[in-house]
């Protein structure tokens, strides 16, 4: 890549310089700034990389990017440096976004399991699919890249495009990716052409980002803007409203009815859910069979089969291919099965433990314990709405830590109990394997005890520290002793 294309890829960029250096390679972190790099200065929460320009230069940055003239003569001016960062790597990368169909699923909850679900369906028709989420990231290489500790939904821009040119290289015909708000916000994904976005929902979280609902509205709305075809859930308010203002390029769908795709004569029971999809812009139906439970599954399905329906591939077939899926890690999730079950998820919003609880209440033969905390150094004013969600929809509540992070678990555990009303019996415990010892102690034949909160995380923040904390590992430590 010659310095020239620069401006090529950043039209909009003011051109301050003219040299051919050959780049090798596009960054907007100084540790990994070498000869040859071009050097993105981005202004971030703690650090201004504008500050580090002139020390990039000395470490053989050939040029830096800006949003404001810093009196450099190897320097690209530009009103968006981290929209010019993910141009740069993508062209870096050798384009890969033009060369894959890209999928993107965004809302609240049901986003890792609705790109699980597209990524199977792609898979089982025969396509190569890359996927980039929260519960791994997959580039079609054979081996699966786990998330690693402290790494966002979707990850640093320079890690995202180098990925996409790997499954470019792997031979990926498709990649499906969870499109999380705060990525959106700070352009990681660019401004690239997605094929098909899905809104999955949208409910209170990551206010200690975004400030208000409707920022967080709009960095979601973002995607939509970039995206042949948007598929969307018309079940909930803020998809509605991207249903009215998209409605050009809008597939809706619903298990209410009254949507292109729309799901009628839904069965559930402990162990998987069927239900009769229709099509009303075909005037088509057939019968979708899985084996996860739950309303909010429905829903996800229907997300994932209309975005790959969208694509061109017949809906009959995209319905097939869910019927052998057994389900998505750290989503509900059973890993102890006995007198009682034990059942891990991911739920860490009140709607999403609403949705969990709601959906296993009327499947539990004995009482329903639900063991679940708060995170740190995230938004305080959820901390009630998820007591209140957990009681009104669970037998017993046991309340603990979840990754406190930067904060007192205990101070935490206090904010949650002012959402609780005493009409459910409730025990605080603050060590998270005590509290699930506990539950595992207070469980009676036919009972289901929920772990709320962890899912797929096999660690626990605490402080700066990402210690090893896995729930499947610590019950099945504890029932070994029991039985023993």
């Amino acid at each position: 890549m010659g310095i020239i294309r620069l401006y090529e890829i950043c039209p909009e960029a003011e051109k301050a310089g003219t040299q051919n250096a050959v780049v090798t390679g596009v960054t907007d972190n100084t540790a990994e700034v070498k000869q040859g790099s071009i050097f993105v200065c981005v202004k971030g929460a703690r650090f201004d990389g504008h500050s580090a320009a002139a020390e990039m230069l000395s470490k053989g940055a050939v040029m830096i990017v800006t949003d404001h003239d810093i009196k450099c003569g190897k320097q690209l001016v530009t009103d968006n440096t981290r929209l010019c960062l993910a141009r740069l790597l993508n062209s870096f990368y050798g384009k890969p976004s033009e060369k894959l169909g890209l999928l993107a699923v965004t809302g609240t909850n049901g986003k890792t399991t609705t790109a699980h679900f597209v990524k199977h369906i792609l898979t089982t028709l025969g396509k190569k699919c890359g996927c980039i989420g929260t519960a791994g990231n997959d580039t079609c290489s054979g081996k699966l890249k786990p998330s690693q500790h402290g790494t966002p939904t979707v990850p640093r821009a320079t890690v995202l495009y180098s990925w996409l040119g790997e499954m470019v290289s792997n031979g990926a015909d498709y990649c499906v990716m969870e499109a999380s708000s705060q990525a959106l916000d700070q352009y990681r994904i660019g401004d690239e052409r997605i094929a098909v976005a899905g809104f999955t929902n949208l409910t209170r979280d990551h206010l200690d980002y975004h400030g208000t609902m409707e920022n967080y509205f709009q960095a979601k709305r973002r995607v939509f803007t970039m995206c042949k075809t948007a598929v969307i859930n018309i079940d909930d308010e803020y998809g509605k409203r991207l249903a009215q203002e998209f409605s050009d390029i809008a597939v809706t769908y619903s298990t209410e009815g009254n949507a292109d795709y729309h799901a009628e004569f839904i069965r559930m029971n402990a162990t998987g859910c069927s239900y009769m999809l229709v099509n009303e812009r075909e005037k088509t139906a057939c019968r979708v069979d899985m084996n996860m439970t739950g309303l909010y599954n429905v829903q996800n399905s229907l997300c994932a089969i209309a975005m790959v329906t969208a694509l061109g591939f017949d809906m009959t077939e995209c319905a097939k291919a869910l019927s052998d899926l057994d389900g998505v890690d750290g989503r509900m999730n059973v890993v102890y099965r006995g007198d009682f079950t034990v059942i891990t998820d991911y739920a860490h919003t009140d709607d999403a433990l609403i949705k969990v609880l709601s959906t296993l209440k009327p499947l539990t033969k004995g009482r329903l314990i639900c063991v679940f905390g708060a995170a740190g150094d995230r938004d305080k004013e959820k901390r009630p709405m998820m007591a209140k969600a957990a009681e009104d929809n669970a037998d017993i509540l046991v309340i603990t830590s979840d990754n406190p992070a930067h904060e007192n678990p205990d101070e935490i555990i206090r904010e949650v109990m002012t959402g609780i009303s005493g009409k459910k019996p409730c025990r605080c415990i603050t060590d998270r394997r005590e509290a699930i010892a506990y539950a595992l102690d207070t469980a009676r034949k036919d009972d289901v005890i929920i772990l709320c909160g962890k899912g797929h995380e096999t660690y626990q923040i605490i402080g700066d520290e990402y210690l090893p904390f896995s729930e499947k590992e610590i019950v099945k430590d504890i029932m070994k002793r029991k039985e023993n």
